[in-house]
């Protein structure tokens, strides 16, 4: 899997479940993989002081987010022994309750796949220049931090 060209995660707004759904089925002719696991990452209605969440507006350093990316995928199929996977993430507003973070890992065994993920999250949460700014339901706004 080295040397693969460096794929762009980025998907405006929130993740279509279509997107989700035709993930999945295009890996149905792939008859080695036995195992898949997937990890979406969902806009909270978190309340914050006495404020309520609405939406995130997501931005990103996207030529490096996609160059550490593709490092961190690379590493992943180092580490383990997976098929294949898929990162997308939303950039500009994502509305609560909508998907903002999908991944997708396929392997020919559930081990490999489950893991991988908790490896591969957190690698991608802790080393990709993406922010979010929390807009709140009467519109002001503060950067989100991670957890």
């Amino acid at each position: 899997m080295k040397n693969k060209k460096i794929k762009n995660i980025f998907i405006e707004g929130g993740i279509p479940p279509e997107k989700i759904a035709q993930s999945i089925s295009n890996h149905k002719s792939k008859t080695g993989i036995g195992a898949h696991d997937i990890f979406l990452g969902q806009v909270r209605a978190d309340k914050i002081g006495n404020k309520m969440v609405g939406a995130i507006e997501f931005s990103a350093q996207e030529e490096m987010a996609n160059e550490v990316c593709h490092e961190i995928r690379e590493a992943v199929f180092d580490k383990f022994p997976v098929n294949c996977l898929h990162i997308y993430h939303s950039l500009g507003k994502v509305v609560v309750g909508e998907i903002c973070f999908f991944v997708f890992v396929s392997s020919g065994h559930r081990d490999e796949v489950f893991e991988s993920m908790p490896f591969l999250v957190n690698e991608i949460k802790a080393k990709v220049p993406i922010f979010g700014k929390e807009i709140f339901e009467d519109e002001t706004h503060q950067w989100k931090i991670n957890k």
